[in-house]
């Protein structure tokens, strides 16, 4: 059987390649932006299976469709919650939400395998699936609004170069070399902030890639992370982020 994977995370697909080998598949290759994959699938056969993720870096992925008639089965792999999932059961559209499990990975390709059935009008399923996904993308904060005084100030996402927890209070540090105290924790900016624009490297600090200056190689494994302006104190990358650290900025 001949597979594809497209996913713009590429740990996601690196992890989602290994556990398809442990099942004895091994994908084709692994695509992982909307031109990529029309590119590709112009100039190659069709595989028999496709594990489609849905919002890639350069669009969602239905945008493929409009430009290439693809004749394989899907299985999407989606973050969407239970609400957005009800379309793919009523247009009868495999799917693996996020993190995927092994178990429901092996048993939706069982499931494939048993029924061999390829996608039946297409571009009307996923038209259907589109409509009732786009209204439901995940819209991360833009600002933060803080109160100064009797003064509401307002900041812009971009101009901030960290978050970082202090004395149980949570702070924003600014590209103007200042300090705000936020009431969001560091746990509940991870599901506010742009995953492509902050990373959390440690349990103290969430970085802003735009604004790091330098990388440098630090003790036991760990990686030093210098900011435009930013230097109350230091800030590392715990070992056990280090990987993952170094897969968001490539």
């Amino acid at each position: 059987m001949k597979v594809v994977i497209i996913e713009d995370e590429k740990p996601a697909a690196r992890r989602l390649s290994r556990m398809l080998n442990e099942i004895g598949l091994e994908p084709l290759i692994m695509l992982h932006s909307v031109e990529e994959a029309i590119n590709w699938f112009y100039k190659n056969e069709h595989p028999d299976l496709l594990f489609l993720d849905i919002q890639l870096s350069d669009g969602l992925s239905f945008e493929i469709f409009e430009e290439i008639e693809v004749k394989s089965a899907i299985i999407f792999t989606t973050a969407y919650d239970e609400y957005a999932l009800k379309a793919f059961k009523l247009n009868s559209v495999d799917y693996l939400l996020k993190p995927i499990d092994a178990d429901e990975l092996e048993n939706a390709v069982k499931k494939y395998k048993k029924t061999h059935s390829k996608t039946v009008n297409l571009g009307l399923n996923i038209d259907q699936i589109k409509k009732l996904i786009i209204p439901l993308q995940k819209n991360y904060k833009k600002r933060f609004t803080i109160k100064i005084g009797q003064h509401l100030k307002m900041i812009s996402t971009e101009s901030i170069e960290c978050f970082y927890s202090e004395n149980k209070a949570t702070n924003i540090y600014t590209d103007e070399n200042r300090s705000y105290i936020i009431e969001d924790t560091l746990e509940q900016l991870e599901e506010k902030l742009e995953p492509e624009t902050f990373y959390r490297v440690s349990r103290k600090y969430f970085v802003n890639i735009h604004a790091i200056k330098d990388i440098i190689s630090y003790s036991n494994s760990r990686l030093k992370i210098i900011l435009q302006t930013y230097s109350e104190s230091e800030i590392i990358v715990s070992r056990e982020r280090v990987k993952d650290f170094k897969n968001w900025i490539d």
